[in-house]
């Protein structure tokens, strides 16, 4: 009994890890995208621009490395 509670918080501590890095690939997109399209929108590159544009692709990148590792059930 015990150690079917614990296989299932593990499950949903995995399943949860994964829904909160969905959800920032999901926010790093859209500010990617907003930054660029506010970037682009007067037809003028500033470096400011670039700098900003830049990092927000560094720390995507990043977030994407940081991908939970799913677990494969022994049944």
């Amino acid at each position: 009994m015990n150690n079917e509670q614990g296989t299932e918080a593990t499950d949903f501590l995995t399943s949860l890890k994964s829904g909160i890095w969905l959800v920032g690939v999901s926010s790093w997109l859209f500010g990617i995208t907003d930054r660029s399209i506010a970037s682009f929108s007067d037809g003028y590159l500033s470096s400011l621009d670039l700098v900003q544009l830049f990092t927000a692709s560094f720390f995507f990148v990043s977030w994407l490395f940081l991908k939970p590792a799913s677990r494969v059930k022994n049944s």
